[in-house]
C-alpha cells in the first residue's frame, strides 16, 4: 500500500516536471510564445532543469535538445526511484532503457490529453485563447491523420483516428517494459 501511494506521488511529480519540459521542446519547436500564462509556467516548472543543461548540450537543431535531456533525466530519475523502493529486482542496466520507454509513454499520454482537449474545445469554445495554443500543439501531428481520414457528413473523425493510433502505441510500449522486466 505505501510503495503505491509513493509510487503515485512520484508518476504525477516526474509526470508534470518532465512534461513541461516536453512542452517547452514542443512550444519552442513550433515557435509559439511563452508570453501567455501557460508559457510563463513552462517556463517556471522547467527553468531550474534546462537553463544549466544548456551550458553542457550545445543548441544547433531546430528542437531544444536541453529541454529533451531533462525530460529524459527526470524520467530516469523517477524510474530509478521505482527501482530502489521495488527492491531493484530488474538489472540495473535497464534503467536507462526503461526510462526512455516512460518518456515516450508520457509523450503518448501527453499528446492524447492535447487532442482530447482540441476536440472538446473546438465544439464548445473555439474562439478561446487556449484553444489557439492547443491547435498550434496538436495541428502538426494531426494534418497527416486528415488527410486519410475523410470528412464522414461534415464531422472530422482524424482526431479519433489519431487518439486510437496513440493508445496503440501506448500498449506497444508497455509492452516492451513488461518484456524487459522478464
Amino acid at each position: 500500500m505505501w510503495f503505491q501511494m509513493v509510487s503515485l506521488v512520484l508518476d504525477v511529480v516526474a509526470g508534470l516536471l518532465a512534461g513541461t519540459c516536453l512542452l517547452r521542446l514542443l512550444m519552442q519547436r513550433q515557435r509559439i510564445s511563452f508570453h501567455q500564462p501557460v508559457g510563463r509556467f513552462v517556463f517556471a516548472l522547467s527553468d531550474w532543469l534546462v537553463l544549466p543543461l544548456r551550458k553542457v548540450i550545445p543548441s544547433g537543431s531546430a528542437w531544444d535538445l536541453s529541454s529533451l535531456a531533462g525530460a529524459w533525466l527526470i524520467k530516469l530519475a523517477h524510474v530509478s526511484l521505482l527501482w530502489l523502493m521495488s527492491g531493484g529486482h530488474a538489472p540495473g542496466l535497464l534503467l536507462p532503457w526503461f526510462s526512455v520507454l516512460s518518456l515516450l509513454q508520457l509523450v503518448v499520454s501527453g499528446l492524447s490529453a492535447l487532442v482530447l482537449v482540441y476536440a472538446v474545445m473546438s465544439w464548445v469554445n473555439p474562439q478561446s485563447p487556449l484553444n489557439d495554443l492547443v491547435s498550434k500543439l496538436v495541428e502538426p501531428v494531426l494534418r497527416p491523420f486528415r488527410r486519410m481520414v475523410p470528412l464522414v457528413g461534415g464531422i472530422d473523425l482524424s482526431p479519433l483516428v489519431l487518439l486510437l493510433a496513440l493508445q496503440m502505441v501506448g500498449i506497444v510500449l508497455m509492452g516492451l517494459q513488461m518484456d524487459g522486466l522478464r
